[in-house]
């Protein structure tokens, strides 16, 4: 994962903690004080925010005690590999995008962070500029030639 990836990571960790555990706790609290809890759907929506709030602090939890974060600023080359910058252009629709092929959980394919475990991603690995690459997709296979590889 990069750095700018485990950060926001860390901010959405504390945010739960500071903001939106105690918001729900008093939710829960406020619901309780309107009586008969079998029949309050404030009480009970509280309740699965809550259990939602501490999967995710848990889930989180794990993922930033057990990241590597890697620098993508750190490494070069003329091939593709995790945290490379690729400008592709869809030989199809000459359609140009670019990428930075990031770890699985920092991956947000509207901002063009490209998880590594992708399909694209995967058929990316180890190219250099120029090659063209073909990928699966879901109305028959897609090929993108390689424009540039940045780092940094």
């Amino acid at each position: 994962m990069t750095g700018r990836g485990l950060q926001r990571l860390e901010d959405e960790l504390r945010k739960l903690k500071s903001e939106e555990r105690p918001a729900v706790i008093r939710a829960i609290a406020e619901a309780r004080s309107h009586g008969d809890l079998s029949e309050n759907a404030e009480y009970h929506a509280a309740r699965e925010r809550q259990s939602f709030i501490e999967g995710r602090i848990i889930e989180l939890e794990e993922i930033v005690s057990s990241v590597e974060v890697i620098e993508p600023a750190s490494l070069s080359g003329d091939h593709v590999k995790f945290g490379a910058h690729v400008s592709l252009v869809d030989e199809e629709t000459d359609k140009e995008a670019t990428y930075q092929i990031v770890g699985v959980y920092e991956a947000d394919i509207k901002s063009g962070l490209l998880s590594v475990s992708s399909p694209l991603a995967k058929s990316l690995i180890g190219k250099k500029k120029g090659d063209s690459v073909s990928v699966p997709a879901p109305g028959g296979d897609r090929t993108y030639e390689i424009l540039a590889i940045s780092y940094g």
